[in-house]
């Protein structure tokens, strides 16, 4: 097992992991730019270096500083989190080359997943379903416009690097194909660095469900369930909750084996996330995989009393999965608590926070960096928190959310609290019948 472990990452996953390592008597090392001298993170690790000034590229993401800091330290291994440097395939090697162990998948599973073209092609090689599209990147307009020809309208074009919706279009028909085409490109080289783009057939009615598998060094690799991801903004999540209210066990178990069918094609090693799309047939497609922990990943723990943390510590130090796949024996939710104005398109809201109380009560968890008098910086990505319910049933876990919120004070800024409170009361959302499109229709405007 690791002597010490440097957290590659900030706020509150930082913080989750330290707390996994002190449960496991592991030594850890904090990481921090001059903006967040003063998180949580920083005070609750064994020891703590500053690897550089406000800006990402010139801290979290600055592999030299990094390493640095694990060599002067002595860390053995090295946590990335989720962001920054977790799916970097080029850090995963340099932490190899220089002895250290990242927790997390090696640079080639990076490799073969981050892109995903080359992804879709392995899972299609492992017999995973996958959205009709093209067998790799566009080579011009003229091959998208034939080949959206021969599928169908709608489609739509995606960047093979991309994230967050850049680089994303949808075609309703061959009259709009070249301006979409165009405005992908030009979006995916600003974005990415990279203008690559393939087309896929447009999944109608959609939900989002993503599979949590947990792979070791042996070639073992069980699944941890589904977390349904629907509830979105502009691809960015916002509400995830399991089980989902549309999946049936026969379902959960074909999806489930077709995950860890794709993970083993790439000998996966460690925590990671299958994701597909689900169509209002019951027919699901890969999406892509997450070569880390998720943002929601505390949700599969709660309704499995699993920690996803300490597995993927162990795993990394060469330890067996126990190779079973689980199911949910509870019902659990997580509203993202972000430094935003959801009144204002979701502006966001850095700043001082002048008075915080958490709510709490049973099957209420809270994981989250700051507290009374944290200054939020503009730096880094809006969340400050994630409000995690379990309970018996799907009415339970939502009216104890909401009840849960309502007792969630920050004030000093904006956070997206209103929203889900006005979201928990919803008869489209309660009833669980929501696509990813739910609020392209909801109505923000009395937040």
């Amino acid at each position: 097992m690791f002597k010490k472990i440097l957290i590659a990452n900030r706020g509150e996953i930082a913080l989750r992991i330290i707390r996994t390592c002190r449960e496991m008597g592991i030594k850890t090392v904090a990481i921090y730019s001059t903006a967040d001298r003063d998180s949580l993170h920083v005070r609750f690790a064994d020891e703590a270096v500053c690897i550089g000034p406000p800006a990402s590229r010139l801290s979290y993401l600055n592999i030299p500083n990094i390493i640095s800091a694990a060599e002067v330290t002595g860390a053995d291994a090295i946590h990335p989190g989720y962001g920054f440097l977790s799916e970097n395939a080029e850090f995963s090697q340099i932490c190899a080359d220089y002895g250290i162990k990242f927790i997390g998948a090696t640079a080639e599973q990076i490799n073969g997943m981050g892109d995903k073209a080359t992804a879709k092609a392995t899972m299609r090689s492992a017999g995973v379903p996958v959205i009709p599209g093209s067998e790799g990147l566009l080579e011009s307009v003229e091959q998208g416009k034939k080949l959206a020809a021969e599928m169908g309208y709608p489609v739509i074009i995606k960047a093979t690097a991309g994230g967050g919706g850049r680089g994303m279009r949808i075609i309703h028909n061959e009259d709009g194909f070249e301006k979409a085409w165009n405005d992908a490109r030009t979006e995916s080289a600003a974005a990415f660095g990279n203008d690559g783009l393939y087309l896929e057939k447009f999944v109608e009615e959609p939900r989002h469900i993503e599979i949590q598998i947990i792979g070791d060094q042996y070639g073992k690799v069980c699944h941890l369930s589904e977390r349904d991801c629907s509830i979105q903004r502009r691809h960015q999540k916002l509400v995830e909750e399991t089980p989902s209210p549309i999946i049936t066990p026969e379902l959960r178990n074909r999806m489930g084996e077709a995950a860890i069918k794709g993970a083993q094609a790439i000998g996966y090693e460690g925590a990671g996330t299958v994701e597909f799309l689900v169509d209002k047939h019951g027919d699901f497609y890969f999406m892509e995989m997450n070569t880390r922990i998720q943002v929601e990943h505390p949700i599969t723990e709660e309704v499995t009393d699993f920690d996803l943390i300490k597995e993927q510590i162990k795993v990394a130090a060469g330890e067996p999965i126990s190779g079973q796949n689980y199911t949910p024996k509870l019902y659990a939710m997580e509203c993202r608590i972000n430094a935003e104005d959801p009144a204002n398109n979701f502006r966001p809201s850095p700043g001082k926070i002048t008075n915080l109380h958490f709510p709490g009560g049973h099957g209420v968890r809270i994981d989250s960096h700051v507290y009374s008098g944290y200054t939020i910086p503009p730096n880094y990505d809006s969340m400050i928190a994630k409000l995690i319910v379990s309970g018996q049933s799907r009415e339970e876990v939502v009216t104890r959310m909401k009840r849960a919120l309502q007792e969630f004070v920050i004030e000093g800024i904006k956070t997206t609290i209103p929203f889900h409170i006005k979201l928990m009361d919803d008869p489209g959302f309660r009833s669980g019948h929501f696509t990813t499109k739910f609020l392209e229709s909801f109505d923000f405007s009395d937040l």
